[in-house]
């Protein structure tokens, strides 16, 4: 996976240390109510779509960026659906990491799925019966982007 220059810089300056750092998701439904996961080529686990915004960059924007980086699939966001934070990530190469993931559900525009830049292994449709072994937090996000509530955030204490 390639780190995108700001990461590369504040890598350079805090090592391996945890970095609380802002992402996106996009749970991609299609017309059949399929949901679009990626399997992952850092861990070969199947997830949902994201990944982090670039400086100054609003979230829906990155969300598009990323589901078509990742998938070939443009996307239109229709709603935030929640606000996470994520397990602390340990990469391959000791790097640490949690992030603040707006979750958006959005429809596809156009493309059809494939493989389109070296963080996927595969990307599909799943129906919602045959979803994929999945971290407990991506089937939490996918439950609330079915829902028509309001966006899901943890109350405050």
């Amino acid at each position: 996976m390639a780190m995108s220059p700001y990461m590369r810089q504040l890598r350079e300056q805090m090592g391996h240390q945890l970095l609380l750092l802002p992402g996106v998701s996009g749970l991609v439904f299609n017309d059949a109510g399929e949901v679009l996961l990626q399997r992952r080529s850092d861990n070969g686990r199947w997830g949902i779509i994201g990944g982090m915004l670039d400086p100054g960059e609003e979230p829906a924007d990155a969300l598009v960026r990323e589901v078509l980086e990742e998938t070939g699939v443009r996307v239109e966001p229709q709603r935030i659906t929640g606000v996470y934070i994520t397990p602390v990530v340990t990469y391959a190469n000791g790097d640490r990491a949690q992030y603040v993931i707006t979750a958006f559900r959005c429809r596809p525009v156009s493309g059809t799925p494939h493989v389109h830049d070296d963080e996927s292994l595969e990307v599909r449709y799943f129906g919602l019966d045959e979803l994929p072994e999945l971290r407990p937090d991506h089937r939490l996000r996918i439950r609330h982007a079915l829902t028509d509530g309001p966006a899901f955030f943890v109350a405050p204490r």
